[in-house]
């Protein structure tokens, strides 16, 4: 096992794509929101200082993605003392959230009308995040890091195809509200990549954020935009699609600062995400259920893109996505059963149900007694909708060792849709990850655990994640991607630690994901740096083992785009830096010296 881990570290900051240093490294999917977060780091920053910066100039110029009328997770970790926090910035139900109201009739909203009503925004958390991390843990004032932000809101930027391709393909969501379709389709033409887009309203609310701090967005003017804002609903929803958040939710938002879940994987020790996100949880439940399986031996018929390795990771997702589907949510609401699935002999019987000759049938969520919670009983349709594979992430380690690993969104592309008048930033759509229909049923074991609810959080995907060999970090890592999150970050940790890959490798390499019980595969390929390829004997002999989501025989399946990784790396002997980033999206390492 020593030479292993001693292998596995040197191959992941051999590789030549990696910006190799003793100084600070930023791992970022957009240049600019890079740049930013670099240009902290040479003022003497720390990685929470540049964390914040990246943060705010993402609201900038991946809009769509993230921005303070969103939430999202802040894994931040201190050299000095070894401590692991996560900021936990997740949106919040307004207190008059109801468990029906997204079915204020018995039957499920339309997905579409629904997001993109009022009754979707939470009270957003990504300011207050961002600020309570800088109190605790930065160098720098709140205005200090949003100055590069200002500065490209301001003066503008060109518009980058990524951010083009969202605006031409939005499924009318830059389209439905006139502040939203003045800034990203002025005069009813969509902006193309290259165009100069200036946000004259967002420059003046980061401004007016620097000078007031906090409380000019969650109090006063800014708070009461929002507020009205959030009360436009669809004229096909009526009333029912108009939002419930007052000026009270706006000022009573709390962050609250968490300790990790820790797990451990062939030796390796993981610090996630806990609840109110399923990151970290579901994670952790497939890595133990694939442990006993030897990924990375191809004499056994192993090994990277093996039908075998493919099968198994697969059905462990199936497994670990069915018990998520009931038993994670908000544990300040209600207590998520995390020990009892993480229990060694309940992750035996799990496993147990994989078999390498055959795909199962469609898993329940398991029955946790004796392991301290009752047992659920069968699922049931129609509680909760597909994730959007948007939100961003990106990595930080700074000169002195303290690393960040931050995940934020604003849910589905471009969110609610709703631009707040006159400030310029889009609000979130995250209440649409409560589960639609309630769930709770006492008769059958299932506790509601999505279902919405006052003040409550709604479960995410987020996995900002730690790796740590000997209680020394080696990498930090996470990606967007609605519930492929988890399996993002999944697919590259195996890459790292049962394939031997490098860290660039690692991203590169072409993922798996299954996000439900019933099993539909979805697979990378069609990318040249998607290396190396799933091939069409694997994807036959996994649709012959019963797979479904490849389509026909003989035919590449594998063509979907997955997640968007970006990561650092600390060498544990020598503390060298490095930094990968993911070409899915405009991925950027930027290494700065003193």
């Amino acid at each position: 096992m020593i030479r292993i881990a001693r292998w596995f570290i040197f191959c992941l900051l051999s590789s030549s794509v990696l910006a190799a240093s003793p100084e600070g490294v930023v791992a970022v999917s957009q240049p600019a929101a890079a740049a930013a977060g670099a240009r902290i780091l040479a003022q003497g920053g720390n990685a929470i200082d540049a964390a914040a910066a990246v943060q705010f100039a993402l609201n900038v110029v991946e809009p769509q993605s993230s921005g303070i009328g969103g939430g999202g997770f802040m894994l931040v970790h201190l050299a000095k003392t070894g401590e692991t926090f996560f900021v936990d910035s997740r949106e919040r139900a307004p207190a008059r959230a109801r468990a029906d109201m997204f079915a204020p009739d018995g039957l499920p909203m339309s997905f579409p009308l629904a997001s993109t009503s009022g009754l979707a925004v939470g009270v957003p958390g990504t300011l207050l995040g961002v600020d309570t991390a800088l109190h605790r843990w930065g160098t720098m004032k709140l205005a200090a890091t949003l100055a590069p932000a200002i500065k490209l809101a301001e003066h503008g930027f060109r518009v980058n195809r990524f951010l083009a391709d969202d605006i031409a393909n939005d499924d009318g969501r830059t389209q439905i509200q006139p502040e939203t379709a003045a800034t990203f389709r002025p005069g009813g033409v969509p902006l193309a990549e290259g165009d100069w887009l200036v946000q004259p309203d967002l420059a003046k609310t980061l401004k007016l954020i620097a000078a007031k701090g906090p409380d000019a967005f969650y109090r006063g003017p800014i708070a009461r935009a929002i507020v009205k804002a959030q009360q436009r609903g669809r004229s096909e929803l009526g009333d029912a699609g108009k939002g419930r958040m007052t000026l009270a939710d706006l000022a009573q938002y709390r962050v609250a600062i968490r300790r990790p879940l820790i797990g451990h994987y062939r030796g390796w020790t993981l610090a996630g995400m806990p609840p109110p996100s399923s990151g970290g949880l579901t994670l952790f439940e497939i890595l133990k259920l694939l442990e006993r399986f030897p990924l990375g031996d191809v004499a056994q018929g192993y090994g990277f893109g093996s039908p075998k390795t493919l099968h198994v990771m697969a059905e462990a997702m199936r497994l670990a996505f069915a018990d998520r589907a009931v038993w994670i949510g908000d544990d300040d609401a209600a207590q998520v059963p995390q020990h009892a699935l993480l229990n060694p002999e309940y992750l035996a019987a799990r496993t147990a149900l994989i078999k390498t000759d055959r795909r199962m049938d469609t898993p329940q969520a398991g029955a946790l007694t004796p392991w301290g919670t009752p047992a659920a009983m069968r699922l049931k349709p129609a509680r909760t909708r597909k994730e959007s594979l948007h939100t961003t992430h990106f990595a930080i380690v700074d000169r002195w060792g303290n690393m960040v690993s931050y995940t934020t969104t604003i849910e589905y592309t471009w969110g609610s849709g709703i631009t707040v008048p006159g400030y310029g930033f889009l609000l979130n759509n995250e209440l649409t990850d409560f589960n639609f229909l309630p769930s709770a049923d006492p008769a059958e074991g299932n506790p509601g655990a999505n279902d919405v609810a006052p003040f409550k959080r709604p479960r995410s995907s987020m996995a900002p994640l730690l790796l740590l060999k000997d209680g020394k970090p080696v990498a930090a890592y996470g990606s967007p991607g609605g519930a492929t999150i988890i399996n993002s970050v999944l697919n590259v940790t195996l890459n790292l630690i049962d394939h031997g890959m490098t860290m660039q490798q690692a991203i590169d390499a072409p993922r798996l994901s299954v996000t439900n019980a019933t099993g539909k595969m979805n697979c990378e390929g069609g990318q040249t740096f998607m290396q190396p390829a799933f091939s069409l004997v694997a994807q036959d002999a996994l649709r012959t083992l019963g797979h479904t989501g490849l389509g026909e025989a003989g035919t590449d399946g594998c063509r979907e785009t997955i997640g968007s990784v970006q990561a650092v790396v600390v060498d544990p002997a020598t503390g060298t830096h490095g930094g990968a980033a993911d070409p899915r999206r405009e991925g950027t390492v930027i290494r700065v010296r003193h």
